[in-house]
């Protein structure tokens, strides 16, 4: 088996990192010009896996879809292929068709969709067999699922005969991804009305309209950035393309780091991350940002600041169950995540009399963001990434990047 060992810098860390671009963005980007039939001038694509395997499944004329391990994939796909009236059959990794799809199969068939599924009832893989529209224009969802389920429905809205509304029942999970929809929308030519107090969507019939579109920099690869400016003694890191009123919600992270010790500042290429004091402790809700649970979690686990975390259950159904994970692999750090309360609040803290370890492994379970979220504890203490591969998902130059700050080696295990 692979892994990666990093050591701490033995100098300053100072370096301009030009980061990947957001697949977030990107993905709904690329769903919107197949609307278009192709005609946007799209820039500063991603190269992120889960990006390249749209674009190469958009292009594809095979039956068998395969979206490896791409959850935004697999859902947009499922939504466009059925207004677009294809006949498809959507797998992924095993991992991936353990995720469910359950929710989104069912608004789709209230739609008009004619899918099967080819296994598990509620689970990948899935049969399309076309699209007859119903002349159903309302649906009535739970807000609390995946908001991919709601983006990958707004997004094909405009293109059925009476539009679309959305009627979001309890608590709206991840509502800024839901936002960067509609604001990727609009700026495609398409009205909508969002009304947040009633959780309801109204999306008109309309044509989406051909434009360029330069894709943001991607603020879920700019948190790892934070975590090694806050768990560098000396850093200074300027990262590029990103924008202070971004659509994408991860860019809570200048928040959130505030506390960690890292200051922002806004310049004309990006953002300048410096050090400042650090809190004692910190909470945080991280419904609207769960991508950054893992890397604010490493982070304070290294810092020995205290942190409650709730908003974090949706974690338990991405590429792995990433609460598990988190609470197996921060021990080799000697810091423990409990859940406090029966109504998901969850803390980490040090273990008490906790012997460190020479050299600790970490496991990473095929989900790129346990590597990257616990690389950066490497600027504390060496620290061995098992399988260091799976960054290809979201940030295939990560451990490039992180060359330009520190040391590190390739070794087998």
């Amino acid at each position: 088996m692979k892994s990666i060992v990093v050591y701490p810098p033995k100098q300053p860390v100072k370096a301009e990192i030009k980061l990947v671009a957001s697949k977030s963005e990107c993905n709904r980007a690329l769903i919107i010009n197949a609307l278009t039939g192709f005609q946007c001038e799209l820039s500063n694509v991603s190269e992120a896996r889960d990006s390249q395997t749209m674009m190469r499944l958009l292009d594809s004329k095979d039956e068998v879809a395969d979206v490896i391990d791409a959850g935004t994939t697999m859902r947009f796909l499922t939504a466009y292929y059925s207004v677009t009236n294809q006949t498809k059959i959507m797998t992924g990794t095993p991992r991936m068709c353990e995720r469910p799809i359950g929710i989104l199969v069912d608004a789709l068939r209230i739609l008009g969709a004619d899918i099967e599924y080819q296994k598990e009832e509620g689970y990948p893989p899935l049969k399309l067999n076309g699209f007859n529209y119903s002349g159903e224009h309302k649906l009535v969802m739970r807000g609390d699922v995946s908001s991919q389920y709601i983006s990958a429905l707004l997004m094909i809205a405009p293109e059925l005969p009476s539009g679309l509304t959305i009627q979001l029942e309890g608590e709206v999970g991840s509502r800024p991804y839901i936002e960067m929809t509609l604001n990727q929308m609009a700026y495609f030519g398409i009205d909508y009305k969002a009304d947040w107090q009633a959780n309801t969507i109204t999306v008109p019939p309309l044509k989406y309209q051909p434009k360029p579109y330069a894709i943001e920099s991607d603020w879920s690869g700019a948190s790892y950035w934070y975590s090694i400016v806050a768990l560098s003694e000396n850093a200074e890191v300027e990262l590029l393309g990103l924008k202070q009123n971004s659509l994408q919600g991860d860019s809570a992270i200048v928040k959130i780091m505030r506390h960690l010790g890292v200051e922002s500042e806004f310049t004309d290429r990006g953002v300048l991350l410096t050090k400042i004091p650090a809190a004692a402790s910190i909470g945080w809700d991280f419904t609207d940002c769960p991508d950054l649970a893992q890397t604010v979690a490493v982070c304070c686990a290294v810092k020995d600041i205290r942190l409650s975390m709730t908003g974090i259950e949706s974690l338990k159904i991405k590429e792995t169950d990433r609460v598990f994970a988190l609470q197996q692999e921060l021990k080799k750090l000697g810091a423990e995540l409990t859940e406090i309360e029966k109504d998901h609040l969850y803390e980490v803290s040090r273990i008490s009399n906790f012997q460190p370890l020479e050299l600790p492994s970490i496991h990473t379970y095929d989900d790129h963001r346990m590597a990257m979220a616990f690389a950066p504890a490497g600027m504390v203490a060496p620290i061995r990434i098992e399988e260091p591969g799976v960054v290809v998902k979201s940030y295939p130059g990560y451990w490039k990047d992180l060359s330009k700050v520190t040391v590190w080696e390739e070794k087998e295990i």
